[in-house]
Order: C-alpha cells, then structure tokens, then sequence
C-alpha cells in the first residue's frame, strides 16, 4: 500500500497531490511512530522513503503543514483514548478492576519469564490457565 500511495502521488504530481497529502501521510506517519514489538524494519524504512519523496514532491512548506496536521489528528486521537479510558474507569469501576487485574498478572508472569532467562536452573511458579475465573474478584 505505501509502494502504491508512493506512486500515485508521483503520478498525479505537485500540484494535484496537495489536497490529498493528509490522507497520504496519515498511515505513513503512524508507521514511523509505531512502537510494538513484532514491528517490520522494510516497512518503517519505506515509510520514510515515501516521505522524504512527498517532501521534494510537493516542497518543505505544504509537507510540513500537512504533517504537522496529521500529528496534531493522530495526539488529539491519543488523549481522546486515554481521556475515555479514564471516565470508563470512574463509570465503570468493575472493568477498570479487571483490567488492572489482568495488567498485574501479564507483569507478573513477564517478571517470572525474565527470571528464568537470567538463571536458567531457576524455574518460577506458573498459573495453569488464563481462563476468566483467574480474573474473578476475591472477596
């Protein structure tokens, strides 16, 4: 798809692009922003690659307005998330409880699993399932 977008924007050159430059940039920029593990290098490289061709393509000015609102889109997005994660947490506390629940037992297996990768004799104590009646609360 970026190969694509890469070429199209190529093809309909300076002038016609312009309108469509947010739209473009927008799954590139969230490529070059990524940060999960399984993350491909070829397709952060290639984003980049794209980018700076937009950048020459359409000149510094109109790619710097038009990136800067496709970060300012994708920070507003951010905190609206994390805004709503917030208000379900006070609205709806037995979510929240299972939530958080579920976050300490994924740290503590991590913890358990990186242990054993530093003393391999070590083998740390490990809960059988990951079934809903785990997650249960405890009165």
């Amino acid at each position: 798809i970026f190969k694509f977008l890469g070429a199209i924007s190529v093809d309909l050159g300076q002038d016609r692009i312009k309108p469509y430059l947010p739209t473009i940039l927008t799954p590139l920029y969230r490529e070059l922003n990524s940060n999960y593990a399984e993350q491909d290098p070829t397709l952060k490289n290639l984003s980049q690659e794209i980018i700076e061709l937009l950048k020459k393509l359409v000149g510094l000015e109109a790619f710097s307005l038009a990136f800067s609102s496709v970060q300012k889109q994708a920070n507003q997005k951010r905190a609206m998330r994390k805004k709503q994660r917030a208000l379900q947490t006070v609205a709806n506390p037995d979510i929240a409880a299972r939530r958080k629940l579920k976050r300490h037992k994924n740290k503590a297996e991590t913890r358990k699993r990186k242990i054993e990768s530093l003393r391999p004799l070590y083998k740390a104590k490990r809960h059988r399932s990951h079934a809903l009646k785990d997650l249960a609360m405890v009165e």
